[in-house]
């Protein structure tokens, strides 16, 4: 695995966890202001979490330019292993079976966008 590659991979995963975050902090605004539970925006989180996944694919497609269905589904693997990290080392909790599923939902988003994101890329020479 090149350089450019991993660098790639890495300026997509920066999208993805700036993303998720500045998404979190508008749901949580909206919860904290309003008298909407967090069950009502379950599969707004996951929606979004998909979208930025995608967006974190296509920018590492981008920025890689090549195998981008490799760079989108190293960033989705990034992601899961961010997000494992912090949940077992911090909480103490695995995965279950549903975010086993959201996790390869991500990661194949994450690989569209690599493959999106590559033929987006300028070629050139």
């Amino acid at each position: 695995m090149s350089r450019r590659m991993i660098s790639a991979m890495g300026f997509g995963l920066i999208v993805v966890l700036a993303i998720i975050m500045s998404s979190s902090f508008i749901l949580s605004m909206i919860l904290r202001f309003s008298s909407l539970t967090e069950q009502s925006f379950t599969w707004v989180i996951l929606g979004l979490s998909i979208i930025a996944l995608f967006i974190g694919g296509i920018v590492s497609g981008k920025k890689g330019k090549e195998k981008g269905w490799l760079l989108g589904a190293g960033t989705g693997l990034l992601f899961t292993i961010v997000v494992f990290l912090v949940q077992y080392l911090g909480y103490q909790i695995k995965f279950d079976p549903q975010q086993y599923l959201h996790h390869l939902g991500y990661l194949l988003a994450s690989a569209l966008g690599g493959m999106m994101g590559v033929n987006l890329s300028s070629h050139k020479h």
